[in-house]
């Protein structure tokens, strides 16, 4: 290789990392090298005062470059990201060129999201390629200081603790020469407020011939939204374009350079910012939705149309000196907004401290108008000044909520946390920041969660995220400015909604493995829980998966089953999609994962098997951790410079991003067996799904509406039809016993036939009086209701949902069964109907055991004959059509004719049926139910009925 060194110094500030590389001086003869060939494109040189100069025309951009008084041009900016299923890959190039008389340096200087892993980096300088590879720390050190005994290596990384990520590399070009530089990283988006962010930093730092940022994203459940907010300013409004299809979008950002130019003579751009993309996708199911690809499944699960559970919430309060003016302005305002936005189900208390500890209560109040009103007079009156006792104020937190919950104040079903504010580090009490993470630790135990929200940058902001992550919270960085406010806003949104709690994640054992992080402490409305994990799916056709949850009013239990091939044809088919998204995802997690358990780990022994584990992973997946360094090297590896990240030179390292929550014992027999159902109470599931569907020996309604009657004791079926209105309701069951009542609404057909139109039970109501507890049902979804709390599944969903005893199994798209302990259930059948169908309309039916133990006060259309009448049928003669004999029936003191048919049971073929002999009785039942069965019309639907 022709000599070719130059002045290069590369950094790296990521989160806790910025590093210096440094090669010689250019020496004059570099200067007159022939042309060299970069990126296949063939180059040529002319002559310019003595020197050579690199033709502008080799990337295929002709015309004249802006250039700064550096004479540095820049030939193109571009930055490529595509998002696959929440897993964006982005690329980020730059194309230069030095058209000064004399060496200078050239600098790529770009900004990495915080978290995200950077796997690769290029750089062409004037056609000498310099690629990088992944190494273990000391190893790659090793190599480093071979090739600096020889000369031809550059200074080794040191790191400094910043909440930004910036990649830096200074280059000093010779005259004429060009250089390319080309990043990648990747990264999980996470989803916050109730949508997913894709922040890309554009910085070129100067006007480009070529500038473009180019994003697309592929989501297998479908796009709800995207957009793109106007974060660049309204100097390029209009510029973006947006293309959404229904499982793609593509976004394009191509300013021109008159576009990019501050003003029409400025020769600096005003491309200098963040370019960011907002989307959300289609969620049809609760249980969330399983992706599998490559021998990988990932689970997203973001439950909607949940009741928030009640929340008991203290905010500790940073007041001392250094939050004066304003920092203490902005939280202010913050807190008395935040204040005015919690539930009346809530109770909260205000804790303020600085070298001394205040409290506003000395215990839990409700978030009553009056005790809201008097907590913002209160923290009106706060004046920062002395010094920063944080130890004192988090345990006097803790204590408040433990006494609490001693005292049996608590709802069980609540979600307790606390939320500290503070912009500095303690200077008051307890000094030493491992030990005031070992009180908070040992004072909250696994009850309660820590969210801390640390203002500035004089704030130990890495303290913050692992005391936060120890305690099943998390941590955010507040910049004191204008927006302090909003952002401190923005964060408790985020907290601000506990919609379940408990969340257990179950897969069968002999199906997967290096499953991630199953068990979760909470999960928060607008947020996402992600698992991931390995799957055979040589041997295995349908991947389930059970996620258990405590919801505010019910114990859910969630069922998913998809193929394990469903993904294949739409991956192999798009070619932007990454067909490693789910090795990469599973990585991102597993990577994250292991970092927060090394912070965890009681013992050193503990915490070098770990860290062994995440260098095998880094090293395997060619990620940058803090256990690796990227070496980049030309082709001859005789040209050395290394890219290292230490360790976090405050107490720590690598601060990992989910809370852990221990596994409960498997002790519970689930549903299915492999399945760790935690939250239910197992006395009541085996066994209750739905009644047993082998036998005809039941009462139904279904189709127009069709009453199949069993006696069980004479073995007939006794059938009849009602003949109402859309809108009416019947009374199905009314007991006034067992405090039970079934009452089902029609709904017409879209048009009627021969003069007549169908009516279908499109919504049952079931009311259990004693319990409390509402359930509807209609062709949409499957509602609890539990006095002002309600939850909700859809027929999307195959779950359960349990409420004192009351267990509610959905199937997807096909039924619902209501258990009540052993002493009845009910079945409810979907009918789905072509959606173009110009005469029908999806139905409901309903299925009831004659076994339910209903009281002898028992009535309805189908309570009636709980008691079972006597019955006579005789003196059968043929009818009209041969299958259609005549008989009379004597039942109740009455005597009329019935005729012999065929009516259908849905629930084993709910296309065809199963065909069901029996008697059926004209008029709409006249004769054999008691009165007319206009009796039989309510109100409401969960009213009683009143016998005729």
């Amino acid at each position: 290789m022709k000599c070719l060194s130059s002045f290069l110094v590369l950094f790296l500030i990521s989160g806790v990392r910025s590093f210096d590389l440094v090669i010689g001086d250019i020496p004059d003869e570099v200067e007159n090298l022939i042309d060299l060939e970069m990126d296949g494109f063939p180059s040529s040189s002319k002559a310019r005062n003595g020197r050579y100069q690199r033709s502008t025309s080799d990337w295929g951009y002709d015309g004249d470059l802006v250039e700064d008084d550096d004479k540095v041009g820049l030939y193109s900016y571009k930055v490529q990201s595509t998002i696959t299923s929440r897993l964006a890959n982005t690329m980020i190039q730059a194309k230069m060129v030095n058209n000064a008389r004399r060496p200078q340096p050239i600098m790529f200087d770009v900004q990495v999201p915080k978290g995200a892993f950077i796997d690769n980096f290029t750089m062409d300088i004037n056609g000498i390629t310099f690629t990088s590879h992944i190494r273990e720390k000391s190893e790659a050190r090793k190599m480093y200081a071979q090739a600096k005994a020889k000369g031809k290596a550059a200074g080794i990384v040191r790191s400094n603790a910043l909440d930004m990520e910036n990649f830096q590399t200074e280059v000093n070009v010779p005259p004429g020469m060009r250089i390319q530089f080309q990043l990648h990283y990747h990264e999980m988006i996470r989803r916050k407020l109730s949508s997913y962010e894709h922040v890309i930093s554009v910085k070129p730092g100067r006007l480009a011939k070529h500038l473009e940022v180019d994003v697309r994203i592929i989501e297998p459940q479908g796009l709800r939204y995207v957009h793109v907010p106007n974060s660049l300013g309204d100097h390029f409004n209009g510029i973006t374009t947006i293309s959404k299809g229904e499982k793609k979008a593509h976004v394009s950002f191509k300013p021109t350079m008159a576009q990019q130019r501050k003003c029409p003579k400025c020769s600096s751009t005003a491309v200098d910012g963040n370019f960011v993309v907002q989307y959300d996708v289609n969620r049809e199911t609760t249980g969330g939705e399983l992706e599998i690809f490559n021998g990988y499944f990932i689970h997203f699960f973001a439950p909607e149309n949940l009741d928030p559970l009640p929340k008991n919430i203290l905010f500790v309060i940073d007041v001392s000196g250094s939050m004066w003016g304003l920092k203490m302005k902005q939280t202010i305002e913050a807190m008395k907004a935040i204040l005015s936005e919690l539930r009346a189900a809530d109770q909260f208390s205000l804790i303020d401290f600085n070298h001394n500890v205040r409290c506003w209560r000395d215990n839990l109040v409700s978030a009553t108008p009056a005790q809201v009103e008097d907590a913002k007079k209160y923290i009106q009156t706060i004046h920062p000044n002395g010094g920063t006792n944080i130890n004192e104020a988090l345990l006097r937190a803790t204590f408040i909520l433990n006494e609490a919950k001693s005292l049996g104040m608590l709802d069980p079903n609540s979600v307790s946390m606390i939320v500290l504010v503070s912009d500095g580090d303690p200077t008051v009490g307890e000094l030493k920041l491992t030990t005031i993470q070992k009180n908070v630790k040992q004072s909250i135990k696994d009850d309660f969660s820590l969210f801390c929200l640390g203002i500035g940058f004089d704030v130990d902001y890495d303290f913050l995220q692992r005391i936060a992550t120890d305690n099943r919270g998390m941590a955010q960085r507040i910049f004191g400015n204008q927006e302090t406010s909003l952002q401190m806003k923005n964060f408790y949104n985020q907290v601000s909604t506990p919609l379940l709690k408990k969340i257990q994640f179950n897969y069968p054992q002999e199906s997967v493995s290096d499953v991630t992080q199953s068990s979760f402490h909470n999960y928060f409305g607008g947020s996402e829980i992600v698992v991931a994990g390995k799957v055979d799916t040589e041997n295995l056709q349908h991947l389930e998966s059970v996620v258990t949850a405590t919801a505010a009013n019910a114990e859910l239990v969630m069922e998913t089953l998809r193929d394990v091939e469903e993904l294949d044809g739409f991956m192999k088919k798009d070619k932007y999609a990454d067909p490693e998204f789910t090795r990469k995802l599973w990585a991102y997690l597993t990577v994250n994962q292991m970092m927060a358990e090394r912070n965890a780990a009681p013992t050193a022994a503990l915490k070098r098997n770990i860290t062994k584990s995440i260098l095998q992973m880094s090293l395997d997946h060619h990620i940058v951790t803090p256990f690796t360094a990227m070496l980049i090297e030309n082709a001859e590896k005789d040209e050395i410079m290394l890219a290292d990240q230490p360790k976090d030179p405050r107490k720590g390292c690598c601060p990992g991003t989910l809370g852990l929550t221990p596994n409960a014992p498997n002790n519970n027999k689930g549903i299915p067996a492999w399945a760790n159902v935690t939250a239910v109470p197992v006395s009541f599931m085996p066994e209750q799904r739905s009644p047993p569907v082998s036998s005809l020996s039941i009462n139904r309604v279904d189709n127009d509406p069709h009453f199949i009657i069993h006696l069980p004791k004479s073995q007939r079926n006794i059938c009849f039809n009602i003949n109402s209105e859309p809108g009416k309701i019947l009374n199905l069951v009314s007991d006034p016993g067992t405090g039970v009542v079934v009452n089902g609404q029609l709904v017409g057909a879209k048009k009627a036939e021969n003069k007549k139109l169908n009516t279908y039970f499109g919504k049952i109501g079931f009311y259990f009086q004693k319990k409390g507890l509402k359930v509807e049902i209609t062709t949409e979804k499957i509602t609890l209701k539990d006095g002002s709390y309600a939850i909700t599944l859809s027929w999307a969903d195959t779950g359960h949902i349990i409420r004192k005893q009351l267990l509610i199994s959905v199937k997807k798209e096909s039924n619902v069964t209501i258990s009540v302990g052993e002493e009845m259930s009910f079945m409810v059948l979907l009918h789905r109907v072509w959606k173009k169908h110009p005469v029908n309309v999806d139905f409901l039916g309903i299925y009831i055991p004659p076994e339910n133990q209903f009281s002898p006060a028992a009535h309805g259309l189908i309570g009636q004959f709980a008691s079972e009448p006597e019955v006579s049928i005789h003196h059968q003669t043929p009818g009209q059509a041969p299958e259609k004999p005549q008989a009379i029936m004597e039942v109740k003191g009455n005597k009329f004719t019935v005729t012999r048919g065929v009516q259908k049971d849905y629930r084993t073929d709910r296309v065809l049926g199963t065909d069901v002999l029996c008697w059926f009785v004209h008029n709409s039942g006249k004769g054999f139910i008691d009165g007319h069965y206009r009796d039989y019309l309510v109100p409401h639907l969960y009213s009683f009925m009143k016998k005729p």
